[in-house]
């Protein structure tokens, strides 16, 4: 019996990302709005910080969906509350106060995604929990934006109701409101950057692939070994031809041993093809076959983690480093776009 390797929980996960993502474009469109709509510099200001950050935002999300290896599409319900929010932001009929106490409630609703994404991973896999760590850097500033949000509304309002604006110590409180969240939040902030680099997104998927041999090897239900090696599946294969088409051309006349790379990972792919076509109920025979992928496996991240890493590191300088992590991604995400294009038909 072939392996199935679509898992309802974990699609799941993958349209609540997709539906993140649509999200954080509406954010992005509507602090556009609301910038060209502040009256004054103070306001213009906030919302000039909220579009760069959430614009960083919006690609750590993207790396994020394409490190969980599964695509999805957001719900139609979503696209549909969504250009609700749209026309909204449009009616000229609202305050600017109204708009405002709008996006308040869209960043909540972002955090609380990311949490729900958080905690659905925990009980879904700790394969999961690895691919989505960039999370934490959304959900805490967008609650340091809630906090900044209620301050542009208590402003908003004071200037309406009396035509005077709020007192100047109000931006102090909204300062020490996200200095303690940032307290309570401690170290969750990953990186500032746009992008992870090459080298973080090679690690991570190891990382990833690591704990999902874990967790094949950690049970004996059927059910679950079926769902772990079918992310383990799509995994390996989505992260070794990426790195077939961009990684390893450009390390070539650096690294005078790139065709023992791609030797490896394509015994590795005939590996997972011949595992793939196994019945996973017969524990002992498809956790033995696991047990020989896994040791082709690690001895190839072990290569790559000691020799080829620093390699990169060493030939390419920071801008082409950059543009190889953009191309990774990018290839990645195509070779997950092909899947969902297959299985949804």
């Amino acid at each position: 019996m072939s392996i199935q390797l679509e898992d309802s929980k974990r699609t799941a996960i993958a349209v609540k990302l997709a539906e993140m993502k649509s999200f954080q474009n509406l954010l992005i469109a509507n602090e556009q709005a609301l910038l060209e709509a502040s009256p004054d510099r103070e306001l213009s200001n906030r919302f000039e910080d909220f579009l760069r950050d959430d614009r960083k935002n919006l690609g750590i999300i993207d790396t994020v969906i394409v490190q969980y290896g599964i695509k999805a599409e957001p719900k139609p319900e979503m696209q549909k509350e969504i250009e609700e929010v749209e026309k909204m932001m449009k009616d000229s009929d609202l305050t600017l106060f109204e708009k405002v106490a709008k996006q308040e409630l869209l960043k909540h609703s972002q955090v609380m995604s990311g949490l729900l994404v958080h905690k659905a991973a925990q009980v879904v896999g700790a394969d999961i929990a690895v691919a989505i760590a960039p999370l934490n850097t959304v959900n805490f500033e967008n609650r340091s934006h809630q906090e900044q949000l209620k301050g542009m509304m208590e402003s908003l309002s004071t200037l309406e109701l009396t035509g005077k604006p709020a007192d100047q110590g109000l931006w102090a409180r909204v300062q020490d409101s996200i200095a303690a969240l940032s307290g309570i939040a401690g170290g969750i902030i990953s990186r500032s950057d746009d992008e992870l680099s090459i080298r973080d997104l090679i690690r991570l998927d190891h990382t990833k692939v690591n704990t999902l041999f874990a967790q094949i090897l950690a049970t004996n239900d059927a059910q679950k070994l079926e769902e772990y090696f079918g992310q383990l599946y799509k995994d390996l294969s989505a992260h070794s031809e990426a790195e077939e088409q961009v990684v390893y051309p450009a390390l070539r006349p650096y690294y005078n041993d790139i065709q023992k790379l791609y030797d490896e990972q394509a015994e590795a792919k005939q590996m997972l093809d011949q595992i793939k076509a196994m019945n996973c109920e017969d524990t002992v025979e498809f956790k033995a076959a696991i047990e020989r992928l896994m040791t082709a496996v690690t001895a190839h991240v072990k290569e790559e983690e000691h020799d080829l890493l620093p390699r990169i590191r060493e030939s390419f300088g920071d801008e082409q480093l950059k543009t190889m992590a953009t191309e990774f991604k990018t290839a990645k995400s195509k070779i997950q776009d092909q899947r969902l294009a297959t299985t949804s038909h």
